[in-house]
């Protein structure tokens, strides 16, 4: 049987074995023995994370519900061409996405019940980018936002070149961010989430044509 001590020992008490006032609580635990020929009780403080004969807390859903609590967006889509203008067939292309805790992390929440804490941490990993033209390009950075001064210089790190125009008007570049979740728990136990989120955007590409005399 468990009794929750009140008033709680003050802090620094052994009774916390280690831990501190709010972090779970102490109990005085009484446990019966009877040996056959008498019965007799043993009494003892003892500390516990949740109070006893409680349902066991799942830290792996309480991760869950920090997740939930999260604004996890698809990629701020930086790209140039930009849309509404027009890129050129051969011409290096740039992507990349604005960085923030909601479209690139990290972003951190956290849940607690049962006297159970989970906090959990969210980063994109990579981010796929689905060119339009059947073409897929993988980037485990954020990409380099464009400059004038690059010239003709292609992306260091984030980058494509379209072989054709696109005939249809416009290729739909579609940019998907893989967010890897840790979470680690005051019990002890860790582990890892994964979130996908997608943007899209439209773009214009054409062929230089060369003019004869």
């Amino acid at each position: 049987m468990y009794t929750k001590l009140a008033p709680q020992p003050p802090a620094g008490s052994l009774d916390w074995e280690g831990h501190t006032p709010g972090d779970g609580a102490v109990y005085e635990e009484t446990c019966t023995y009877n040996n056959g020929l008498t019965e007799f009780a043993e009494v003892r403080n003892v500390w516990r994370a949740t109070p006893p004969g409680a349902a066991a807390v799942d830290p792996a859903v309480l991760a869950q519900r920090a997740v939930d609590q999260m604004i996890l967006r698809g990629p701020d889509i930086g790209i140039v061409p930009k849309p509404g203008g027009m890129g050129l067939v051969g011409m290096p292309v740039y992507m990349w996405t604005e960085r923030g805790p909601e479209t690139y992390g990290p972003n951190v929440a956290s849940a607690s019940a049962g006297g159970v804490t989970v906090t959990a941490t969210a980063r994109v990993r990579r981010i796929v980018w689905q060119m339009g033209d059947g073409k897929t390009v993988t980037c485990t950075t954020p990409g380099t936002p464009y400059k004038a001064s690059f010239g003709k210089r292609p992306s260091p790190d984030c980058g494509h070149r379209y072989a054709q125009p696109s005939m249809a008007g416009s290729y739909r570049v579609v940019a998907t961010s893989t967010w890897a979740v840790d979470w680690q728990a005051t019990t002890g136990q860790s582990g890892r989430l994964t979130e996908s989120r997608q943007s899209s955007v439209d773009i214009r590409v054409g062929e230089l044509q060369a003019v004869g005399s």
